[in-house]
């Protein structure tokens, strides 16, 4: 039996494999086929498709909300994007998915601004007849979510962490013990804890054997979270980090961050304190980080390419349309706190200096900007 922290309550199952979970979303056991939970019914073409986004603090947001709209009306169906405002609760995307519901939309796919918080909304959606997908974060405490598609974020967690023992070993410039601290992403994210218990699977056994040092003592998730994501309350904690545990020579050798906008909040606040630069990590591949990868300053991203992620959420709708089996994988699902959620899980992929070009040869935005320092 191995143990993991994935998820908030009971247990995890990957094949035939059980695993110890102890947090929100969690990983579970596969249905041992290539479809859902429910046999798909079909509607007509044409029909309205509701897509719920949260707010536009990551360019991958912005970008899925273009592409679904494209991508929607180009197989067909009608397409209805709505984000909820970064300034707002979760109660407006609460209005926006029961607007949805309300005006007849037979799929609703839901990129959750607080995953805990829609089960009144997508219980509605699946009286009406309607199916709901989650999108990148899984709903949490219901059983009327149908599908879930996303990256691999337990992955995208252990690839971080891996990440960051690499540009350690390679550019700390000194022997281990090495100092590190770890941030992790907003509490009402249900992802935040699966890239940070992903990225504690790979350090906390470097930290228990004096490889690491966590200087701040700041190692357990409620301590280290970020929110609402916001690359200033990022910044505000590096800077109370370095004034309470980095003054001096106190050398900061590395931080885990759980994405780009919080790693380039953290090297402002170390480069403003006028340390020398740590490595960092990051997630989404956004073009100031991978520009800044590229001058050597942010050390690694993840490429998690939204336009696979979006074609295949629009692939699972086809499907439903039609009355067709839903792809899912075989063995990794999600439970949700209620169901296990059928999944369909895309691998992420680590970028750091060495590997760009290759990691963005598909991606024509960004390996235009890696050719540009080459």
């Amino acid at each position: 039996m191995k143990r993991i922290a994935v998820a908030a309550t009971a247990l995890v199952v990957t094949g035939a494999l059980a695993l110890t979970g102890c947090s929100g979303a969690q990983r579970g056991g596969g249905t041992g086929g290539d479809t859902g939970g429910e046999e798909a019914a079909g509607f007509e073409a044409g029909a309205t498709i509701g897509v719920a986004l949260p707010d536009k603090t990551s360019e991958n947001w912005v970008l899925a909300g273009q592409l679904f709209t494209d991508g929607l009306e180009e197989a067909g169906f009608k397409a209805d994007v709505q984000y909820a405002p970064a300034s707002n609760t979760v109660a407006e995307q609460q209005n926006q998915i029961q607007a949805m519901v309300t005006g007849g939309a037979k799929v609703i796919i839901i990129g959750a601004k607080d995953g805990k918080q829609l089960a009144t909304q997508v219980q509605a959606a699946k009286d009406a007849g309607a199916y709901v997908i989650a999108y990148d974060r899984l709903i949490e405490n219901t059983e009327a979510v149908d599908y879930y598609v996303a990256f691999d974020n337990f992955k995208v967690g252990q690839l971080q962490g891996q990440a960051l023992l690499d540009g350690l070993e390679a550019n700390a410039g000194h022997e281990a013990p090495y100092n590190i601290e770890l941030f992790s992403g907003s509490p009402d994210d249900a992802n935040s804890a699966v890239f940070f218990d992903g990225a504690m699977d790979v350090l906390q056994p470097k930290i228990d054997d004096g490889t690491l040092v966590v200087a701040s003592g700041q190692t357990e998730i409620g301590q280290t979270a970020t929110e609402g994501w916001l690359a200033e309350n990022a910044q505000n904690r590096m800077d109370t980090l370095i004034t309470s545990t980095y003054g001096g020579d106190t050398v900061i050798d590395g931080v885990l961050s759980p994405n780009d906008t919080l790693a380039r909040a953290i090297l402002t606040s170390v480069q403003q304190a006028g340390k020398d630069i740590p490595v960092v990590t990051g997630q989404d591949s956004e073009v100031e980080s991978v520009k800044s990868i590229m001058e050597g300053v942010q050390y690694s991203t993840i490429n998690k390419d939204t336009a696979l992620l979006v074609e295949q959420a629009i692939k699972m709708v086809g499907q439903l349309q039609e009355g067709t089996d839903v792809d899912v994988n075989d063995t990794e699902q999600y439970d949700n706190g209620m169901k296990i959620v059928p999944s369909y899980l895309l691998d992420p992929v680590i970028v750091t200096k060495d590997n760009a070009a290759e990691a963005y040869a598909n991606v024509p935005n960004l390996l235009e900007i890696v050719e540009s320092y080459q």
